[in-house]
């Protein structure tokens, strides 16, 4: 039975409508994303849903009872309340009736008398004695520091006690926007099994598209002002959406040809106006208004990067780097080069020190103990999560252009409205106030400054957040196409696995080591973080215990195990069979790679991509069979 609907619901806000006669409904179980362009309407439609926005027209039913709770997109204020008090306030009016009754016992007086026996009434007929009870229990659940002050946690945490809250009312119905900013990989997954466990109805907006795969077993999309549903994941959506784009697109093209072939008799010599079909003059009327009413897809942004003179072939390495805070280690010693072209993700919980390595890699910090060595001719652009580079009472043209109406970009001048235009920034929004922009369109900014700085090593820090998917996407394949250095910190997992090359890791506890490929290559190499769920409820561990058993003497090598005849055979046999593998990737890697590829027969072309699939599997196996081989023989 569904929980809520709407029917023929319609909101606009100017003069393109953000719903047009949408309908709607959604049963318990179901995890619905709501996906879209930034300013499709996404946020106003779980503001309807919440009762914060009265739509236009249309009608909404709700099962009766129905209890919804909201996440909101923001973090909660890291104030002076304990955690257990927050959590409470999940319980709404029955906290304040709890918190009330309170107030009363303490300072009794005859004259309370009977404010206190209705208040006892209340929470006998609605259960809320329990509710100390119930904010234990969440407590718990969720691994809480039930005593510890908001202003004591990371923003991780923070999210994690406003999810209790939220859940603490027992609702039917949970909105979440934009779950996962703020956060790091551990909780991400943290938060996507504790939502995997809620019974009720989830509605939720991302644009994290492993946290959406993981997560969603339905889709619905807002596009121009329309409303499209579909059973599923992400990957089978965005196939089943392709397929209606063609459609779409081949509908339009028909539609067109007719009109243009209508426009053409209409205006033919004046015997064939003395002879025209009236009803013929009315149909192309109505063609014309057809035509003028289309609301057409926003394309999509044009991103390019200038790029500058080539640094040199080394861009840093440490030597023995370590660094400290207090009694927090940041970094044991560690050796590291980063070599011009390289594509380098960092990755690791909130406040594990990514930035302290930036910096420190940057020369704006100075380590411990060890050196750094920067290298030569390398000219340094960086895209600060914080937006601190923006000023929001300037409009967005004066914050890319800096005050000037053209703007350099590889050497030629563009007028910044047009340049802005790429970033789809109509003339009207790029004369507006940075501070009337939503999140993604802030990120598309800074973005737009970003790139107006010729550079050779890029530094982004959560460059994703609030980027729509095709964005995301666009990107992707522009910091894959850089010929300069990148250093990427990012919890988008789909992020780092589609643009580096190598993944630079923060275990805990001051073990940093670097793996080759992204976020998943890292989890196939054995790579994961520490355990969350103590990381700020305990105290700090000691590190002196580990620091000597780092300086104790290698233990003397273990006699190698001897393999049988065939084993070692296959052993000696594992590198050349490795080569070779590799350089029949390289080979298809190369094929495919063509600008005429997908121009080929369809069938060969599947059977290339099946080659290389088959192959990049291969060469996977055969590489776990060396290592195991090896691990036999050492015993």
């Amino acid at each position: 039975m569904s929980l809520l609907t709407l029917d023929q619901v319609s909101v606009a806000f100017g003069h393109n409508p953000l719903l047009n006669k949408v309908s709607f409904s959604a049963e318990a179980g179901e995890r619905v994303a709501i996906i879209g362009r930034n300013g499709a309407g996404k946020s106003t439609f779980l503001k309807i849903i919440a009762g914060e926005v009265i739509p236009d027209e249309g009608v909404i039913r709700v099962e009766g009872g129905m209890r919804v709770a909201q996440l909101p997109q923001e973090l909660p204020a890291a104030n002076n309340k304990t955690v257990r008090e927050i959590v409470s306030e999940g319980g709404g009016d029955l906290h304040a009736l709890m918190q009330r009754y309170n107030e009363l016992l303490e300072n009794y007086d005859d004259a309370h008398h009977d404010e206190m026996a209705h208040i006892q009434n209340e929470l006998d007929k609605r259960q809320g004695w329990d509710l100390d009870q119930r904010v234990n229990h969440m407590i718990q659940r969720l691994a809480l520091p039930a005593d510890k002050l908001m202003s004591e946690l990371s923003g991780g945490w923070r999210r994690r006690v406003i999810l209790a809250q939220a859940l603490l009312s027992n609702p039917d119905v949970l909105l979440l926007d934009e779950p996962t900013n703020h956060l790091d990989v551990p909780t991400i997954e943290w938060m996507e099994g504790q939502l995997k466990q809620f019974r009720g109805l989830i509605l939720f907006i991302t644009h994290d598209r492993r946290f959406l795969e993981n997560l969603a077993n339905r889709i619905i999309e807002l596009d121009r002002g329309n409303m499209l549903s579909f059973s599923g994941t992400l990957s089978g959506f965005l196939d089943f959406k392709e397929k209606l784009l063609e459609e779409e697109e081949r509908a339009n093209a028909l539609f067109d040809k007719r009109l243009a072939e209508e426009e053409t008799w209409i205006r033919q010599g004046i015997k064939a106006r003395r002879t025209r079909n009236e009803g013929r003059v009315r149909a192309l009327k109505a063609l014309r208004e057809e035509r003028k009413e289309r609301i057409n897809r926003q394309g999509a942004a044009k991103m390019a990067l200038e790029s500058k003179d080539k640094s040199g072939k080394l861009v840093a390495e440490f030597t023995q780097v370590a660094h400290s805070f207090a009694d927090k280690v940041i970094l044991r010693p560690m050796d590291l080069i980063v070599n011009r072209g390289d594509r380098i993700g960092l990755i690791g919980p909130n406040g594990c020190g990514k930035s302290t390595f930036l910096k420190i890699l940057l020369g704006q910090l100075s380590p411990d103990s060890g050196s750094v060595r920067q290298g030569t001719k390398l000219d340094i652009a960086y895209f600060d999560q914080l937006r601190d580079q923006l000023d929001p009472e300037k409009t967005v043209a004066d914050n890319v252009g800096e005050g000037k109406d053209t703007i350099e970009i590889n050497g030629q001048n563009r007028h910044i409205i047009g340049y802005l235009q790429d970033f789809l920034f109509p003339p009207e929004r790029a004369r507006t106030p940075v501070k009337a922009l939503s999140g993604g369109e802030r990120n598309r900014v800074l973005l737009a400054k970003l790139f107006t700085r010729p550079a050779n090593l890029l530094v982004m820090d959560e460059p994703t957040n609030d980027l729509d998917v095709e964005t995301l996407e666009l990107l992707e394949e522009l910091l894959m196409s850089y010929d300069g250095t990148l250093l990427l910190v990012s919890h988008d997992r789909a992020f780092l696995d589609n643009v580096v090359t190598s993944t630079i890791a923060f275990e805990g506890d001051g073990v940093v080591q670097e793996y080759v490929g992204g976020y998943e290559d890292w989890i196939r190499q054995g790579g994961k973080f520490p355990d969350e769920s103590s990381a700020e409820v305990e105290k700090p561990v000691k590190v002196e215990k580990k620091v000597e058993t780092l300086k104790k003497a290698p233990e003397p090598a273990k006699p190698k195990n001897k393999l049988s005849y065939k084993l070692q055979r296959e052993l000696e046999g594992m590198p050349e069979q490795i080569a070779q593998l590799e350089q029949q990737l390289e080979t298809l890697s190369d094929t495919t790679a063509s600008a005429d590829f997908y121009a080929g027969d369809p069938e060969k072309v599947q059977a290339t991509l099946a080659k290389l699939t088959e192959t990049e599997q291969a060469l996977e196996n055969a590489m776990e069979r060396w290592v195991e081989l090896e691990e036999m023989q050492n015993g």
